[in-house]
């Protein structure tokens, strides 16, 4: 089966067919440097880090460019509050972002360019916008004519006339008409700027991305992408623009990942919804970040919440509880003959890699692909105690893989799990001295026959949420 991915431009599912076999060039819109990043940053660029890693996975070569909104009014606006020059807030941002998607464990792209670095490439393109007649100069100002593309609304299926009966806009005298949109924006008093043939300014937001796609990338490349939120205005513009600019068709594969909800809300300053992803690190793994957001298909709505991002929490826990179940097998050396169990663990394995590609080939469907995963660690789970080492290796080796191209389960399993400990008993009301206290006490009782204090103790930890878990080496526990 070959890779079908989902095109916003023409509403369907296609055949992912590189323009150049072999190779593929991805451009996604980055963030405006002026505040910490939120959770829908998150999802957006674990996606495509997603879709980043499985394309190389399937061997081809891909060219992937991620920009950064480096100059912008909020970034002005956020200056000028805080009574720095622009670029110290971009800076800061930048270098915020950088590590926030370095914990999320994003893959760098391949350039990740900056608007304030590429200012001869967007004025040149401004240029032959208005040498084309798509774009005028209105003081110092140069907008684009939508009217004058007439591909413009192609990628939101929306019908200019409408929006223009029913557009609320702001008046602007410079505009020949409400929906023209800036290329261009001349300074205001105190405001950074460059040089420019309309004087002094800066680029208006949309056309940075065509002039660095452009760049890296060719006029025409393979995928376009970004958040649903983004299909219009910017990667409407970005369309017109370019494709005006150039003649050539601008991009052939559009992908857009779904919003991020919060208890079935809509993310949102205005209704006090909002969390950073350091905010949300604070409490939860980055690791366990990064499994809940590819849960679901990345078109798909994702609904954040406490309650699911504890689910994820466990489900990532289940996973790398077996594969350290299969190194404590391969450490302890103990051999079997193949069983019944041990064979449906074979199956499972031997078409695990099969399945996971059916899934990810349709159009990226990770939960689909986290499912078998998980189905085959049920299998892991029954054959653990029998299963011949051989066998577990190549688990061990198949899950690895599958890790690798969707970025989880990247710890050391050991490692993973004390993490995890430590997390939970740091947000404990007992101290872990006290339980380990209590645990020698039951210990005690037991060993006197007095069960009757044994269970008071391990009813009064299991109140606490402590799980104690009884077995041939002692007792040992964990956080419910």
């Amino acid at each position: 089966m070959p890779l079908r991915v989902y095109n916003t431009l023409t509403g369907s599912k296609e055949e992912f067919v590189p323009i150049t076999p072999g190779k593929v060039g991805m451009y996604v819109c980055g963030v405006t440097v002026y505040d910490h990043c939120h959770i829908g940053h998150a999802r957006a660029n674990v996606v495509f880090d997603m879709i980043y890693r499985y394309l190389q996975a399937k061997g081809l070569e891909v060219t992937y460019v991620r920009n950064y909104t480096d100059i912008d009014d909020k970034i002005i606006n956020r200056a000028n509050r805080d009574g720095v020059p622009y670029n110290e807030i971009s800076e800061r941002f930048i270098e915020e972002f950088d590590k926030d998607m370095a914990r999320l464990m994003l893959q760098l792209p391949t350039f990740q360019p900056k608007a304030t670095e590429h200012i001869p490439e967007i004025i040149s393109l401004v240029e032959r916008l208005i040498e084309k007649g798509y774009a005028y100069q209105s003081g110092g100002d140069v907008f684009f004519r939508v009217e004058r593309f007439a591909g413009y609304l192609k990628l939101s299926k929306r019908n200019l006339d409408d929006m223009q009966a029913g557009a609320r806009i702001e008046v602007d005298d410079k505009k020949e008409n409400p929906m023209d949109f800036a290329l261009w924006k001349g300074a205001k008093p105190g405001e950074p700027y460059w040089e420019s043939p309309w004087g002094q300014g800066r680029p208006g937001w949309h056309i940075e991305c065509s002039a660095m796609s452009s760049k890296f990338l060719g006029d025409t490349f393979d995928i376009h992408g970004g958040g649903k939120d983004l299909v219009f205005p910017h990667h409407e513009n970005e369309i017109a623009q370019s494709e005006a600019a150039s003649g050539k068709p601008f991009v052939k594969y559009w992908l857009h990942n779904g919003f991020v909800n919060i208890n079935s809300e809509k993310m949102s300053k205005s209704l006090g919804n909002f969390f950073t992803i350091k905010q949300v690190l604070e409490r939860y793994d980055a690791e366990v970040l990064r499994f809940f957001l590819l849960s679901a298909h990345y078109r798909s709505p994702i609904d954040f919440s406490d309650q699911n991002l504890k689910e994820a929490e466990l489900g990532l826990e289940r996973i790398y509880k077996a594969l350290a179940g299969i190194d404590e097998r391969l450490a302890a050396g103990t051999d079997h003959a193949p069983t019944a169990e041990s064979a449906e663990l074979e199956e499972k394995c031997g078409t695990i890699a099969a399945r996971f590609t059916e899934a990810m080939d349709d159009d990226f469907n990770t939960a689909m692909a986290l499912g078998h995963i998980f189905d085959l660690v049920r299998s892991v789970n029954r054959a653990l105690p029998v299963a011949p080492l051989a066998l577990l290796t190549a688990v061990k080796e198949e899950i690895g893989r599958i890790a690798v191209t969707l970025g989880v389960c990247d710890s050391v399993p050991a490692e993973f799990m004390q993490r995890m400990k430590d997390r939970k008993t740091s947000e404990m009301e007992i101290p872990v001295e006290e339980i380990e206290a209590l645990i020698a006490e039951r210990a005690e009782a037991r060993k006197a026959k007095n069960f009757k204090r044994s269970d008071e103790i391990r009813d009064m930890l299991l109140e606490k949420d402590i799980v104690l878990l009884d077995g041939p080496q002692g007792t040992t526990w964990k956080v419910k």
